[in-house]
This record gives structure tokens, sequence and C-alpha cells, in this order.
């Protein structure tokens, strides 16, 4: 299936993958990746096809109701993790935990929250990357110039404003599948 996805996504798509190219070689089993700017559903095509491309395993977290009977084996074969988001539940906790429990574990997160543009990020992904000690990995979603650019791995350190300063900046000048919401 590997070969149909390369196909696809730089043969058909033209797409194009710059930056930390190695990500797949490297030993980094256990990361927070994050993709910006999530403007469209096309997005989670794009990222399914990367990951292939790149034959790195990646994950997400869903609502524990989506994993029951009959779409459960599906998203926990394509790497989903279910998460119990009933109110009072730490989330950063409990998904932070998740990487304890697993020796791989490379969970892909949108830090807008929403395809719609937003002046902030939400900053759960940043905290479950630091209580769970693990790095941050940013790539991009740029259409205009149909690539992929990967991040060598960001250990997120004490000074929150300095980090996601850095962490944006990666992200300048790239655009969205809908730019009006980039």
């Amino acid at each position: 299936m590997r070969w149909l996805a390369r196909l696809i996504y730089f043969k058909i798509l033209g797409w194009k993958i710059v930056g930390n190219t190695s990500f797949s070689k490297d030993t980094i089993k256990k990361a927070v990746i994050i993709a910006v700017p999530h403007t469209s559903w096309q997005d989670f095509f794009i990222g399914i096809l990367l990951r292939k491309v790149a034959s790195v395993k990646t994950n997400f977290v869903g609502k524990k109701e989506l994993f029951k009977w009959p779409f459960g084996y599906y998203f926990r074969a394509v790497g989903g993790a279910p998460l119990d988001r009933t109110s009072g539940q730490n989330k950063v906790e409990a998904i932070a935990k998740l990487f304890e429990d697993k020796d791989e574990f490379r969970l892909t997160l949108a830090p807008e929250g929403t395809r719609k543009k937003v002046e902030e990020w939400k900053t759960g992904f940043y905290y479950i990357a630091k209580t769970a000690k693990v790095p941050i990995i940013m790539f991009t979603l740029d259409f205009e110039n149909k690539q992929n650019k990967i991040s060598e791995a960001f250990y997120p350190t004490n000074d929150v404003e300095a980090d996601f300063a850095f962490m944006k900046s990666f992200y300048k000048g790239v655009k969205g599948k809908k730019p009006e919401h980039t």
C-alpha cells in the first residue's frame, strides 16, 4: 500500500516533504505532532498519506464512544486511542498516561482545535508533551506550495511564551486549503 500512497501523494497530487525528511528513521518513538494550519477536511487525507509515505505510525485520540462496535476495531487499527471525556476528568493527565502505557505513541493534534480561523491555539498539546516528557514535532499543511514541512524534535521549556513564539514561527507564511481560515 505504500507504493499507492507514494503514487497519490507525489505523482497525482504533486506534494513533497521538506525539512526533517529522516523523521521516519528517527529513534523518536513518542511525540506530540502538531499539524497547522487545519482549515479543511482534506487535511486528514494529506496526513494519512504523509504517514504512509514517511512510514511513521501516528496516533489520535477520540471519545471512548467511538471505539465501541462496529467501528472500534477500525479506529484502533488506524492508531486511535479511546479517551473518557466525561466532565471532571483531567484530559491532559489522561492523554499523558497513554504515553506511559505504550512503547510507541505519536499523538497528532491540530492546536487550533477547529478548521475555522482562530487567533490563539489551544494549549493542551503543549501541556500533554510537558507532562508526558516527550518532544513536539511540527508539520505544515501547506496547500499553496503543496508541501509538508516537518520540524526537528522540539522539547518544551518552562518559558511558555517563548516556546509558542518559536512554534508559531515555524508556520509563518504557510497557507492552508482555505487561506481565509489561516
